[in-house]
C-alpha cells in the first residue's frame, strides 16, 4: 500500500462559549484537516490547529509545512516501511510539530487499518474506556463557579480549572468560589500555562495547601523554558506538579525525567510532532516512574480521537483532557470516539473509525 494523494482543508467551527487561558481567548476553533489518500482506497484522516502562542504553527505555516515539504517527500512511499515514513516526517523540516501531528496520525491511521485493527488497539489496547475532565476557562470567580455548577451537573467528576491570568489572589479567590459551588467530591486540576513565578507558584500553591481545596495537581506553572524553577516549584510543594508547554520532545522530556523537574508529564500529539514521538515520551516517563497525561489543543473530533487512541493504548497514561469538541457548537465528524457525558468510547472499525469529515476546498497533492 502507498500513498497517492494528500489532501489539506481548512475548517473553522464556533466555540459554544469563548475558551480563555493565560495564554489566549479563543472564539472559534480553527484547524486545517489532512486527508491521506492510499492507492489501494484506504483514508487517514489527521488534523492541525494553530496554537501559535504554544508550538508557533499558524494556519499558513501548517499548510506550507504539509503540502510545500512534508507531501512532496513522502508521495508514493509504502507502508510497509512505515518508520522511514514516519521518520521523513519528522526530519523533512525543524519545528511545526502541530503540522507533523496531523501526517502522523494520518499514517496510523491507513496503518491500522491495513492490519484491520482499531488504533487503541494496533498500539496496544490496554483499555477500550475512558473518562475525560472538563476545563473551566479562566473568567471571574463568579462565573467559573457557574461553569464549574454546569460541568458537573452534565456528569464530570474531575475539572480543569485554568488559572494565572492575572493576581495569585484573584486565583485563589477563583478556586474558593469554584470548591464552594461544588462541593469536596469533584476533582480539581490546575492549569497556570506559564502564568505564574516561581515564588508565585510556590506561594500560590502552598496557600491552596494551608486552605485544604483539594488540588490534585498543578500543571506547568512557571514559564516553558524555566526547568531550573519548574523543579524549584515540585521540590517545595506537596501537591503534583505537572510539566506540559516545558515537554515537546523526547529530549526535552529526559531533561525533566532525568532531573526530576515535574511529578507528571503532559503529552499532547501537536507539541510532540504525533503519536511516533508520543510514544516515545511516555515510555521514558515509564522507565522512570512517572504517569502521564494525554491533552490536546482547541481541535475537532479528529485530533481527539487520534491522542484519544493514543491515550487508550498505553498503561502509564492515566489522566486524560479530552473535552475540546464538547466546546464545539457542531461536530463535523462522522465516526470516532463517541461521548456519554465524561466516558470516552471506541468504534470497532478499524483505524481511527472515522467515516467522513464534512470538508469543503483546500488543496490536494498527487494524483
Amino acid at each position: 500500500m502507498k500513498i497517492k494523494r494528500i489532501e489539506t482543508h481548512r475548517v473553522a467551527i464556533p466555540l459554544i462559549k469563548p475558551f480563555k487561558t493565560a495564554l489566549r481567548t479563543v472564539n472559534t476553533a480553527d484547524s486545517v484537516i489532512i486527508k491521506i489518500i492510499c492507492d489501494n482506497g484506504i483514508v487517514g484522516w489527521g488534523e492541525a490547529p494553530p496554537t501559535a502562542v504554544i508550538t508557533g504553527d499558524t494556519m499558513g505555516s501548517i499548510e506550507a509545512a504539509i503540502n510545500e515539504v512534508m507531501a512532496p517527500n513522502l508521495m508514493h512511499t509504502d507502508f510497509s516501511q512505515y518508520e522511514q515514513m514516519l521518520s521523513i516526517v519528522q526530519t523533512a523540516i525543524v519545528g511545526n510539530a502541530s503540522a507533523k501531528a496531523a501526517i502522523d496520525m494520518a499514517i496510523y491511521d491507513c496503518l491500522s487499518q491495513l492490519c484491520k485493527l482499531p488504533l487503541y488497539q494496533f498500539l496496544g489496547g490496554y483499555t477500550h474506556e475512558i473518562e475525560t475532565d472538563y476545563t473551566v476557562s479562566v473568567n471571574g470567580p463568579e462565573e467559573m463557579g457557574e461553569d464549574a455548577v454546569n460541568y458537573v451537573q452534565q456528569g464530570f467528576d474531575v475539572l480543569k480549572i485554568k488559572v494565572g491570568k492575572d493576581s495569585i489572589a484573584t486565583d485563589i479567590e477563583r478556586i474558593k468560589e469554584v470548591r464552594r459551588r461544588i462541593g469536596n467530591k469533584i476533582k480539581l486540576r490546575l492549569d497556570a500555562n506559564q502564568g505564574w513565578g516561581k515564588k508565585e507558584a510556590i506561594f500560590a500553591i502552598r496557600k491552596l495547601e494551608d486552605l485544604d481545596l483539594g488540588i490534585e495537581l498543578v500543571e506547568q506553572p512557571v514559564k516553558a523554558w524555566d526547568i531550573d524553577g519548574l523543579k524549584q516549584v515540585t521540590d517545595h510543594v506537596d501537591t503534583l506538579i505537572m510539566a506540559d508547554e516545558s515537554i515537546f520532545t523526547p529530549k526535552q522530556a529526559l531533561e525533566v525525567v532525568k532531573n526530576r523537574s515535574a511529578d507528571l508529564i503532559n503529552i499532547k500529539l501537536m507539541k510532540a510532532g504525533g503519536i511516533y514521538q508520543a510514544q516515545m515520551i511516555n515510555q521514558l516517563a515509564e522507565a522512570s516512574g512517572i504517569e502521564c497525561m494525554v491533552g490536546s489543543m482547541i481541535e475537532t473530533k479528529v485530533g481527539i480521537t487520534a491522542a484519544a487512541h493514543f491515550a487508550a493504548s498505553k498503561r502509564n497514561i492515566t489522566r486524560f483532557d479530552f473535552d475540546a469538541p464538547l466546546m464545539m457548537a457542531k461536530d463535523i465528524v462522522d465516526g470516532g470516539i463517541q461521548y456519554r457525558s465524561k466516558k470516552i468510547t471506541f468504534p470497532n472499525e478499524s483505524g481511527l473509525g472515522i467515516i467522513d469529515v464534512d470538508i469543503k476546498g483546500g488543496v490536494s497533492l498527487g494524483k
